[in-house]
């Protein structure tokens, strides 16, 4: 009866999280990325005016990038073709909002997330101290704002977003299964 009671907690530790907590991962961060990431990132254009929204799907594109490349149980079989298509997902984000091209994907990620969450609350001042990394945000915090909220189509991330659901659906084909 124990593993019951565990199972909500479980569920609502993955809510918590906007860019990795989504419940059909049940648990795993990057599958609940994963799953999610063709509807967050396939047409990016539709999160205009919303850069609260922008920032998370950046978050879950740095995300999902890293974890592919490095995450012990991702990483290894994950096929070359996705990690392609993440990597060129990435660099187009990067340059659309106008990260530094070579800044370290965590860091990135934790000052998008912080970023949304300030926005969320309504202190926009929260957001722009999040990206007060010039380090990271060349432009300047009010600028990298600015981007999120007004996001062009931008196809290499969409392709990225298909190619980390369809690397999950290919690992997910087990021999005899339809």
């Amino acid at each position: 009866m124990r593993p019951l009671l565990v199972l909500p907690l479980l569920l609502a530790a993955c809510a918590d999280d906007p860019v990795t907590g989504h419940l059909g991962g049940i648990g795993d961060p990057v599958r609940g990325a994963a799953l999610h990431a063709p509807r967050n990132l396939g047409d990016t254009a539709a999160l205009a005016g919303h850069p609260e929204r922008a920032a998370i799907a950046a978050a879950q594109l740095e995300f999902l990038a890293r974890s592919f490349r490095s995450d012990p149980r991702w990483a290894p079989g994950t096929d070359p073709a996705t990690l392609t298509a993440l990597e060129e997902g990435r660099r187009e984000m990067r340059a659309a909002l106008g990260i530094a091209p070579a800044a370290p994907a965590e860091p990135v990620e934790r000052a998008l997330r912080a970023a949304a969450e300030g926005l969320r609350a309504g202190s926009p001042v929260r957001a722009e101290a999040a990206l007060n990394l010039p380090e990271l945000f060349p432009l300047g915090p009010r600028e990298t704002l600015r981007r999120l909220g007004s996001l062009p189509h931008l196809p290499a991330v969409a392709v990225a977003g298909g190619a980390a659901a369809a690397e999950l659906s290919r690992r997910d084909i087990r021999p005899g299964r339809h």
